[in-house]
C-alpha cells in the first residue's frame, strides 16, 4: 500500500499508448516499449532496502517497509504514514 503522496516516486510502466481518437499519429504500436522509451528501467539505479520491521527484501527500491508489514500495519510502503484503520482486522501471518 502507498498513500497518494508517494504515488508520484513510484515507477512507470513503459507500455503501447493507444489513443484511438487519432488513428496513424505517426506511431509504430509493434515495437518494445521498454527499449525506445527514455523511461527505462535501470536495475543499477538504486539498491532495494530491507524492511524496518523484519528485515526482508522490499520489492520497491524506494520503500522502507516490505509489502506483508505495511499491509498488516496499515501504513504506507515508501513513508510510514498510517493509509488504513487495521483496528477491526486480524493480523496474523498465516
Amino acid at each position: 500500500m502507498v498513500c497518494d503522496k508517494c504515488t508520484k516516486k513510484l515507477g512507470k510502466l513503459a507500455t503501447v499508448h493507444t489513443d484511438k481518437n487519432k488513428p496513424g499519429a505517426g506511431r509504430s504500436t509493434n515495437e518494445n516499449k521498454l527499449l525506445t522509451s527514455k523511461q527505462k528501467f535501470k536495475a543499477t539505479s538504486g539498491a532495494f532496502k530491507r524492511c524496518r520491521i523484519c528485515k526482508q527484501l522490499c520489492h520497491h527500491i524506494a520503500a522502507h517497509y516490505c509489502q506483508n508489514c505495511s499491509y498488516q500495519k496499515g501504513i504506507c510502503a515508501m513513508c510510514g504514514r498510517k493509509v488504513s484503520n487495521t483496528a477491526m482486522t486480524r493480523n496474523e501471518l498465516v
